[in-house]
């Protein structure tokens, strides 16, 4: 991942503007420690911080037509480049730069040409000619871009919060999926698929079609056709890994690159074993055990039991990684670790949403180790629970349509989760992550299979993302080692925040209620949890109890919630950024609308998938009256 940004319109066009241009853009410099860019044209700045992943040499940005009239900075990877490239016959290229492409779509096609775009990309382009200027993100949100307006007219656009809500009065997430036109002075939706209108689909499900979408191209194309979801982000000339959770959506991923690595371009230059990573929690490895209960058709169908304290990753991780041959990397942390780390994961990540900074501590951890190998991108697993309803709460839909319609809404929010996570808690240490599940392609086939096969079916024995299991389910060429392959294909979802571990959650819990009773006791935090931590901000019940009058927006209800946006706030004070963060009642990570599927579930609000009372193995207890704390230590 690159880092962008770009003003036009400044009213100060001294070389001391430049000079804070630069300062700015330096706060981007961990999303492209490889190079630094600036072009300026009168009032008129394009900034870039390069992450180098191809044509290392000669790609640095800005990038330029051949009279560089048109100027482009771009965040982001266009994994169609080389067939755009063949139908700009009449152009000339300056680098090998999969980016360059846009300077010249727009030459040929003016403004209309983002649709074209395969990729996950945010990108500001200048027209010098008139100083119009045009600003686009992806079609779902992989990439961050905001938007400004300083008081002195001038528009800001940047890849993260942090560069820009300094000079900015007023800023916001730039939407995914749309364009901005300075000619026009008004944003608009370039991204149209047939699901975002939410209504339901009727295409029967096939699920030799949806695997080769995800795996391969059609017999008879390319292997970089742009039917190829996987392999088509194979496309690097540093070296990559993929991310193992152990976990379906990550197990096919790895499996996928794997099977295929040998045939890319990619193995030419940095061999056919593929590398991956998986990250838990230390002392607490966990233990699979699982028992077989039944025969259906020749095929085992397990039930699975998980230490509560333990990891369910990493035993699984390193299953399917020895099967599949891979140079597998185990990272671990601690609890202490993860909270140790808790402000600058925040810092990084611009949110003060519960569950992605639940899940983006182990990422964060786990992306400074992958760079320490010299590891500059990953292939990794999102996606594929809000497409398929894979969140365990989708148990619970009362039918195809309600079904349908969330995950509809769930991929239209993931940009402000999911998407934020996994970029920004590995662009945090210079490592690009990729993530097939979210092709676009791909995202329009299976949304537009009729949902009612998509449904959590028991008397069918269906469970969660059973049409993706039931694809990948190849016995003559399995894809994961066959009674582990069983095992996976019929095992419950674990979100990545639980699956590091469930005491990892449990610690952030703790602490954040037991800072309450360290200050009111005045003893040492490890005393009363056993976490030895200190902190600036505690959370007293009288805090939480007035939280509404401090932090009337989006306001904390629990006091891990108030922990995390007093952090957030001391980075981030201003109202413009508070209203980037979305809020609204959530169970197991579920929409506000999804909460009604059940009337326990709202007693019970909480992101993590052990809040789907009735349905995770591990559930927490269904919530009772709040009772007196008990005393510790005789205290």
């Amino acid at each position: 991942m690159c880092g962008i940004l770009a003003v036009f319109g400044c009213i100060d066009s001294s070389q001391a503007k430049r000079s804070r241009i630069i300062e700015l853009s330096r706060r981007l410099r961990h999303r492209g420690p490889d190079w630094s860019g600036l072009h300026c044209h009168g009032d008129c700045y394009l900034a870039h911080q390069r992450l180098a992943i191809v044509d290392p040499t000669s790609g640095d940005q800005p990038l330029y037509n051949e009279d560089k009239t048109v100027v482009v900075t771009v965040n982001g990877e266009i994994y169609n480049h080389k067939q755009l490239r063949a139908q700009l016959k009449n152009h000339t290229f300056r680098t090998g730069s999969d980016c360059e492409v846009i300077a010249h779509l727009y030459e040929e096609y003016g403004e209309n040409f983002v649709s074209m775009l395969d990729g996950m990309f945010s990108f500001v382009l200048l027209d010098t000619r008139d100083k119009s200027f045009i600003a686009a993100r992806d079609a779902i949100g992989i990439t961050p871009l905001y938007m400004g307006w300083g008081l002195d007219g001038s528009i800001w656009f940047a890849s993260e919060m942090k560069a820009l809500s300094d000079d900015c009065e007023r800023f916001m997430t730039f939407l995914p999926g749309h364009i901005y036109s300075s000619k026009e002075g008004a944003i608009r939706r370039w991204y149209n698929p047939p699901w975002y209108s939410e209504q339901i689909p009727s295409t029967p499900y096939d699920p030799l079609l949806l695997r080769r979408a995800f795996e391969k191209a059609c017999s008879g194309l390319s292997l970089y056709s742009l039917n190829s979801a996987v392999l088509k982000r194979l496309m690097t000339d540093v070296p990559f890994g993929v991310l193992l959770s152990g976990g379906l959506d990550s197990s096919l991923v790895a499996a996928v690159a794997s099977r295929y690595l040998a045939e890319s371009e990619a193995a030419c230059q940095w061999g056919s074993q593929l590398h991956t990573f998986c990250i838990g929690l230390k002392g607490n490895l966990g233990q699979l055990i699982y028992t077989a209960n039944t025969v259906i058709a020749s095929k085992w169908i397990f039930s699975v039991k998980l230490n509560v304290h333990g990891s369910p990753d990493l035993k699984a991780a390193r299953e399917v990684a020895d099967y599949l041959g891979t140079r597998h990397h185990e990272f671990h942390f601690t609890v202490q670790e993860g909270i140790d780390a808790l402000e600058e994961v925040i810092y990084h990540i611009e949110t003060y949403d519960v569950t992605t900074i639940r899940a983006s501590t182990p990422m964060f951890l786990m992306s400074r180790k992958i760079k320490s190998l010299g590891v500059k991108m990953v292939i990794s697993g999102e996606g594929s629970d809000e497409i398929f309803g894979g969140y365990l709460y989708f148990h619970k839909a009362p039918n195809k349509e309600e079904f349908h319609q969330e995950t509809c809404r769930k991929i239209k929010a993931l940009h402000l989760y999911d998407c934020l996570r996994a970029n920004k808690s590995t662009s945090a240490w210079g490592v690009e992550a990729r993530v097939p599940f979210l092709d676009k392609e791909f995202i329009d086939l299976a949304m537009s299979i009729d949902p009612e096969w998509k449904m959590i079916r028991p008397d069918l024995r269906r469970i969660e993302k059973w049409v993706l299991r039931n694809a990948f389910d190849d016995e003559e060429k399995p894809y994961l080692p066959k009674v582990f392959h069983l095992l996976l294909l019929n095992m419950q979802k674990e979100q990545f925040s639980d699956g590091v571990g469930y005491s990892w959650i449990d610690g952030l819990r703790d602490h954040a209620n037991q800072h309450s009773l360290a200050r009111e006791k005045q003893e040492d935090v490890s005393v009363l949890c056993g976490l030895i931590y200190a902190c600036n901000f505690q959370v007293t019940d009288a805090m939480l109890m007035n939280a509404s009058y401090v932090y009337p927006e989006n306001t904390p209800t629990t006091k891990e919630a108030y922990y995390y946006r007093t952090i957030f706030e001391k980075f981030f004070p201003k109202n413009a950024a508070r209203s980037t963060v979305p809020g609204g009642p959530s169970v197991a990570c579920s929409t506000a609308k999804a909460v009604e599927w059940d009337a326990a579930w709202s007693k019970n609000l909480d992101p993590s998938g052990r809040a789907a009372l009735g349905v995770h193995a591990a559930a927490y207890e269904e919530a009772a009256d709040p009772k007196p704390a008990k005393p510790m230590n005789g205290n």
